[in-house]
């Protein structure tokens, strides 16, 4: 997902300390509060709901708190919406769909949005620093990756926005047929706590390129940069109610938008399991869907790979942003002929690269994971790998050579002998977490590939083309990278197939989901 951590190939071990910044906060209002993260940078932050233009309270004044992972602090507290805030926010967005947002030419709502990129990248820095402070990765990705592709993205269906239309189809003299895209209406999106602002974009992008309103709502996990965020969708000139920004319990306020039936479509990224439940909940009306769930995804490596360079994207395949990924690469697949050579380099590579520590250190190349939770899962899946099995050879334990040992820093783990069976072979870990298995032939190695109920992506390393085309073709899943990994682009379309979700984001194709093909038919001459 997305282009991850090229940049940091050449970061080397040089300390493991935080710089000891006092954090600072001060009461601004009742819906926004000053804050000086741990980088000096000081900021407003909003803590309210954005409904209709407007920072509102909710509806019982319940709050979330967001934990530092790399300290374990307390940053903020922000206000939580309740099923009536998201009423209100649904409102909204119907109400601007019905008025001036639709009937606005497509020319001057990417006018808007070009305005909302130019605004993202002239606030990258704070953006950046808020993404680190509250997620965990490393403040130079969240800079020059992440928020360069969330300008990006927006940029990109802003161009759209006056190219989205139909065609003429002739059927002959006798009658005029013609098709119009259409904006679906209100749509719901639901976005996950690993690239906040990132797939907020890929979701807002081709949405309002399309002429839809959004009621969106952040992961109760990282609830503050798309809260700053919203501060820019007013400065950019968008109309009241085109985008409603909620923060809220995924069981409160995500099943309230995907049960409502004021909203017409359900954009959700996250976990499989949440995934099928927003589906039977959209089922109440219907609702278009787009589901971008787990992924268990394979890298394959033959014999004939340039060695080096399948170490190398392998570890960026699986380690980069902490192992957070959805389609990290974190089933190695190795030819047995250079199985063991490459279990080595990769062990090196990582031991050299992945330098765990303070995600404002640029030498730092792997933050804290998200939260407690996440990290008691990825060390509970290294006890089930240990306890069916597998061998453990490298890493395997939580990380406490940072600052004052707190924080959800875990090693980057790697396990071998690795049967098919396994628990960490099948489920997905979401970690820096890897198991490498051997295969003997291109036969085998597929059908390792495919023997799982995700198919997202997937990737290849030989030299010899043919065969990387043949296992294109072969291998189950939604994108598969050659002689690459990871190295996504806003341009390509991105899904998955299987258990990995449902549609396509970004490109153009990421515009079908939001648009509706109505036909029209013009009797020129057939009279009864």
């Amino acid at each position: 997902m997305l282009s991850r951590s090229l940049s940091l190939f050449s970061y080397r071990l040089c300390h493991t300390s935080i710089r000891p910044i006092a954090i600072h906060t001060r009461k601004m209002s009742d819906l926004s509060i000053e804050l000086t993260a741990p980088n000096g940078k000081t900021y407003s932050q909003p803590t309210g709901l954005f409904i209709n233009n407007e920072w509102v309270a909710s509806s019982k004044g319940n709050k979330i708190t967001s934990i530092s992972p790399t300290d374990e602090s307390e940053i903020a507290s922000v206000h939580a919406a309740e099923p009536e805030d998201v009423d209100k926010a649904v409102e909204a967005a119907r109400a601007a769909f019905k008025g001036p947002w639709r009937d606005m030419s497509p020319t001057e709502r990417g006018d808007l949005m070009f305005k909302l990129s130019q605004l993202v990248s002239d606030n990258a820095e704070l953006l950046a620093t808020i993404e680190t402070w509250d997620n965990g990765k490393p403040y130079q990705v969240a800079l020059n990756e992440d928020l360069a592709e969330v300008a990006g993205c927006l940029k990109y269906y802003a161009g759209y926005a006056d190219k989205v239309h139909g065609q003429v189809i002739d059927t002959g003299a006798a009658k005029l047929a013609y098709t119009i895209r259409e904006p679906v209406g209100v749509c719901g999106q639901i976005i996950p706590w690993n690239y906040p602002l990132g797939m907020a974009a890929w979701k807002l992008g081709p949405a309002l390129a399309c002429g839809n309103t959004i009621v969106l709502k952040a992961a109760e996990q990282t609830p503050l940069s798309i809260l700053v965020f919203a501060n820019l969708i007013k400065e950019a000139g968008f109309p009241p109610g085109v985008v409603n920004i909620l923060n809220g319990q995924g069981r409160v306020a995500g099943a309230a938008i995907a049960q409502h039936l004021g909203i017409d479509k359900i954009a959700f990224t996250g976990s499989t399991a949440t995934g099928k439940e927003i589906m039977k909940s959209a089922a109440i009306n219907m609702k278009n869907i787009t589901l971008e769930t787990g992924g268990k995804s394979p890298l394959m490596v033959f014999d004939d790979a340039d060695l080096d360079q399948a170490v190398k994207w392998s570890h960026i395949g699986i380690m980069s942003n902490m192992g957070q990924i959805c389609t990290a690469t974190s089933r190695i697949l190795v030819q047995e002929g250079v199985y063991d050579k490459f279990v080595e380099a990769f062990k090196e590579h990582v031991g050299k690269t992945s330098k765990i520590g303070d995600p404002f250190s640029e030498e730092t190349f792997q933050g804290p994971q998200v939260t407690k939770a996440q990290y008691d899962r990825v060390l509970s899946y290294i006890e089930a790998g240990k306890s069916e099995g597998a061998t453990l050879a490298m890493g395997g334990e939580a990380y406490k050579n940072v600052g004052d040992g707190k924080g959800f820093f875990v090693s980057p783990t790697i396990f071998t002998h690795v049967k098919a069976n396994m628990r960490v072979f099948r489920e997905e870990v979401f970690g820096p977490f890897v198991v490498i298995v051997s295969f003997k032939d291109e036969e085998e190695a597929l059908e390792k590939a495919n023997d799982t109920t995700y198919g997202l992506g997937s990737a290849v390393f030989t030299k010899d083309v043919v065969k990387a085309h043949r296992i294109a073709r072969k291998v189950e899943a939604g994108m598969v990278w050659i002689n690459s990994s990871q190295d996504s682009d806003f341009r390509i379309p991105f899904g998955g197939v299987k258990q990995s979700g449902i549609g396509r984001e970004l490109g153009e194709a990421g515009l079908e989901a939001y648009s509706n093909k109505k036909a029209v038919h013009v009797n020129l001459g057939t009279w009864l």
